[in-house]
């Protein structure tokens, strides 16, 4: 029987844990003796360590050690060298973690680190991301595995035909993902073995780059993630934090805390890169396109190569006979970027849906009716249908709560006194993955059900949409039902990213449950007398059975802003986002992924900015006081809705990744209503006053 546990709005199970204090985040388990480590990041942009004097830091009261690469315990190299730490003078960028101080409070250890000496030998540097810089490359694929350029047809030729064209640069800077819980890590080993609690977005990586890096069999090394707060990419694999405090705790035979300063998450975790993207669109006098080329600049660090998918959200949105996309690289003395929300597809919709917007204008098209013009029957690249394609509807839908019919095309007609009113739209799309996870069921004497997976809660309502899901799979109420996740010792499953989280784990969930109702059928009565009945699934199989059909989630953003004509100031009056990503398992947890992309979609176009002092090789901005985001003043009404929709082809659960979707196509709405309040195209983020006055008198 189905209870019908999915699709109705359930609190989060931790939500009174959360609110009262007492859910435990990673350094604040009750850890007998536990000490406290402080990175200590370099000084220069690049070069090498010549002298550590660690005197000073050693005769203050409580310091216990001073890790470097001098006196550190050796790890094994592995295949991330970003996590080879202390063990080579080598300084690749500044900001590199190259020492840690453990002390027996959190303050002996700060002040250690400022008295730690250290002396370079400093080399010359590149830092700043050009068009034209010598250094750039092209890298054999872009994240995660997407071929590096496409092509179909002959652009040059199609681009030179056609009667209307746009060729236009749009960049975005250096963005910074900051989580309210930064990078923090509790390690402590006992007879051999290493347990961690780790501040990340899944354990399974953790545990095997640690199992590699301190040469341990992975059974050996537990990883708990019960908590996470927040992440947004930047802790989708083990960084700095895990195996500086794993290195500290194993020196000095003792737990140890280590959490990063909010100044120190601005570079070594990651980062999004900036980018430098050329588009050039070609269309018939309908509107109907006929070329389409998209070429990406961006940055990667010395020590990594990390090529961020910018233009493969080109390759399938809009139909046109003739396209090629391109990513170029530029390896920089500077950190690693990283997955940041959304990596590629965020970056890559701004500069696609400005460029679409420019062209409806050229062409005299509404700007949501040409993109319906060119909602492709089949995907460009693949040449296959699609599990399901529902962009038109969300572009319809959300014209008609918006209100857009009643919108005057023409730039700067409506003013409410000096504020300039102005409208715009976007399309958004992301990949509906799914990747292997095991999860087990187990049917108690009692009636109870527990299911256990280690699937990752980054403050996504996670662990109550598998209840839900759980429920249903096993026809009971969901009050019967526990959940444990978050913890390696349990059945092994992705990372909480790529918008695979739910898709991934509820298929694996349902395939458990469905094991074991066909178990309890063999039991008298269908439930267990004298002991418990487990059933554990594998989805391995299945996952690379699927079709390699395209799928994806699709949504459409609506904005209203406000300029005013005096200073340039801009306001979002209202955003409005209608989304097709399959079913919906919790309203109340999905709104929230929904209006949360929506949200950084609004700081990307407005606020944020990464300001990098090229004679330093370090963002100047590197706190929340100097590097600013989007604040509740700032989101005047906001509203996601989402379409029904039905997909068979996607996973037993039918549901689609929620986590990113809403930041796709935001800063492009938001920037096209810019536009259309004051006819000034902002074609490099973000959109400041200083921009709008600086290009064209408003008053």
């Amino acid at each position: 029987m189905s209870t019908d546990a999915v699709g109705r709005a359930y609190p989060r199970l931790e939500g009174r844990e959360k609110v009262t204090g007492t859910a435990r985040y990673a350094v604040e388990y009750p850890v007998d003796g536990v000490t406290y480590g402080w990175a200590v990041p370099a000084a220069v942009v690049r070069g090498r360590i010549t002298r550590v004097d660690v005197a000073p830091a050693l005769a203050l009261p409580g310091v216990l050690a001073v890790l470097h690469h001098g006196n550190s315990p050796r790890l094994a190299p592995g295949p991330e060298p970003e996590l080879w730490l202390l063990q080579e003078p080598a300084v690749h960028y500044r900001g590199q973690f190259i020492a840690v101080v453990v002390a027996t409070s959190l303050e002996a250890a700060r002040e250690g680190a400022r008295l730690v000496r250290i002396d370079y030998d400093a080399g010359p540097h590149s830092t700043v991301l050009t068009a034209d810089h010598p250094g750039l490359y092209r890298p054999d694929q872009v994240n995660p595995n997407y071929a590096t350029d496409t092509a179909e047809g002959d652009f040059d030729a199609g681009y030179a035909a056609a009667p209307v064209r746009l060729d236009a640069t749009y960049r975005t800077p250096a963005y910074h993902n900051n989580p309210m819980e930064p990078h923090a890590t509790t390690a402590q080993w006992q007879d051999g073995r290493l347990l961690v609690h780790d501040s990340s977005q899944g354990a399974v990586p953790v545990q095997a780059a640690l199992a590699e890096l301190f040469e341990l069999p992975r059974e050996s090394v537990r990883v708990i993630t019960q908590h996470v707060g927040g992440g947004f990419g930047s802790k989708g694999n083990p960084k700095a934090t895990v195996v500086l405090a794993a290195l500290a705790a194993r020196q000095v035979d003792r737990p140890v805390r280590l959490a990063l300063t909010r100044q120190q998450v601005f570079g070594p975790v990651g980062y999004r890169t900036p980018t430098i993207q050329r588009v050039r669109l070609a269309a018939d006098a309908d509107g109907r396109l006929t070329a389409i080329c998209h070429d990406s600049i961006t940055q990667t660090s010395t020590i990594r190569e990390f090529a961020e998918q910018v233009a493969v959200y080109t390759r399938s949105m809009y139909a046109a006979p003739h396209r090629c996309t391109t990513h170029r690289l530029a390896r920089l003395d500077v950190p690693t970027p990283f997955w940041m929300r959304a990596p590629g597809e965020c970056p890559g919709a701004y500069a696609l849906e400005s460029a679409m917007d420019e062209l409806a204008s050229a062409v005299g098209i509404d700007p949501v009716e040409l993109r319906i013009r060119n909602d492709p029957a089949v995907d460009p690249e693949l040449g296959q249908p699609f599990t399901s394609r529902n962009l038109v509807a969300c572009l319809r839908e959300g014209a008609r709560r918006f209100g857009w019919a009643d919108r005057d095309p023409t730039p700067r007609a409506r003013s409410d006194g000096r504020w300039l009113i102005g409208t715009g739209v976007a399309g958004a799309s992301y990949p509906a993955r799914a990747r292997a996870s095991a999860a087990a069921a187990t049917a108690r004497p009692d009636g109870g059900f527990l299911v256990r997976i280690d699937a990752t809660d980054i403050g996504t309502g996670a662990r109550t949409a598998l209840w839900q899901v759980a429920a249903d799979a096993l026809g009971v109420p969901p009050e019967r039902v526990e959940i444990q996740i978050g913890d390696s010792d349990l059945p092994p499953a992705g990372v909480a990213g790529g918008s695979m989280g739910t898709s991934s784990w509820s298929w694996a969930v349902i395939r458990a449950c469905e094991a074991l109702r066909e178990r309890l059928r063999e039991t008298p009565a269908g439930v267990p007398v004298d002991g418990e009945v487990t059933a554990e699934v594998n989805t391995a199989d299945e996952v690379r059975e699927q079709s390699a059909l395209p799928r994806y989630a699709y949504g459409a953003h609506f904005a209203e802003v406000r300029v005013d004509a005096d200073t340039g100031e801009v306001r979002v009056n209202r955003l409005l986002g209608v989304f097709a990503a399959g079913r919906v398992v919790n309203p109340t947890t999905a709104r929230s992924q929904f209006i949360g992309g929506m949200t950084m979609g609004l700081s990307m176009a407005l606020h944020e900015e990464g300001v990098l002092d090229e004679r330093y090789g370090d963002w100047v901005n590197h706190d929340l006081a100097t590097y600013h985001i989007t604040g509740c003043a700032d989101v005047e009404r906001i509203e996601a809705h989402w379409i029904d929709e039905q997909d068979g082809e996607l996973n037993p659960a039918g549901v689609k990744g929620i986590g990113e979707i809403g930041i796709v196509g935001t800063a492009a709405a938001i920037a096209n209503a810019v536009h259309h309040a004051t006819g000034v195209r902002i074609r490099d983020l973000p959109i400041r006053l200083d921009k709008l006055i600086g290009l064209s008198p408003l008053a």
